[in-house]
């Protein structure tokens, strides 16, 4: 099995060795637009530009799948790549809400994501079918993908965002960006007694979920 990752920059390094360790006989290739990133703070033409310019070596090397691990890139960007790649399966990263919300004992979940993500109608639509009846709390977190892309997660407020969510209540913590896995570390030290979430593991199931199938439906 051949599987693409993409990503706008580092974040989905961390996607790709997580699917190089959960699928070890197979061909993971990585690709990312380090020289546009972030793409967070783009406007949705421009991303869906970028990705489809930047996921071309994917395309070209006809890979059985292709991970947008980018939630900015997968909330502006998949279904038009679904439509104009028709014969490839694009797999994308969504934030967790759904999982949030059925997790939550108080009600109150807090998202962490990029403008991009958060003014999507894909973002808007994961709140109307899964968190009308909790309360989802954006903390700022824009110019947390460009740190980290700079190598300098250690100087983002982690603890500062942590007390912010708690103090409204918040007690599942969706980390909305592939950049930000770089933090999960942080957030679980500074909140053991909160859910964390990234859906690394679950990209990987739906990938061997779905490529089984296709492979079932040719035979």
């Amino acid at each position: 099995m051949k599987i693409g990752v993409f990503d706008s920059g580092r974040g989905g390094k961390y996607v790709a060795d997580r699917l190089t360790e959960i699928f070890p006989n197979d061909q993971i290739t990585y690709v990312n637009d380090h020289a546009h990133v972030p793409y967070g703070s783009r406007t949705p033409d421009e991303i869906r530009r970028l990705t489809e310019a930047a996921i071309q070596p994917l395309l070209q090397a006809k890979n059985d799948a292709i991970v947008l691990a980018c939630n900015t890139a997968t909330t502006n960007a998949i279904a038009y790549l679904r439509q104009a790649y028709p014969a490839t399966l694009f797999v994308g990263i969504e934030p967790m809400v759904k999982p949030a919300a059925r997790l939550t004992e108080t009600g109150v979940i807090a998202v962490c994501a990029t403008p991009a993500t958060l003014t999507s109608s894909n973002y808007a639509r994961l709140k109307s079918l899964h968190a009308k009846d909790i309360e989802v709390i954006e903390p700022d977190c824009a110019t947390w993908a460009e740190t980290i892309e700079l190598g300098l997660s250690d100087t983002i407020d982690v603890a500062g965002t942590i007390a912010e969510v708690r103090s409204k209540n918040a007690d599942v913590i969706v980390l909305g960006c592939t950049h930000y896995h770089y933090l999960k570390k942080q957030f679980l030290e500074a909140a053991p007694d909160m859910r964390i979430l990234e859906p690394t593991d679950a990209i990987a199931g739906h990938i061997a979920r779905s490529l089984s199938t296709a492979h079932s439906q040719l035979q």
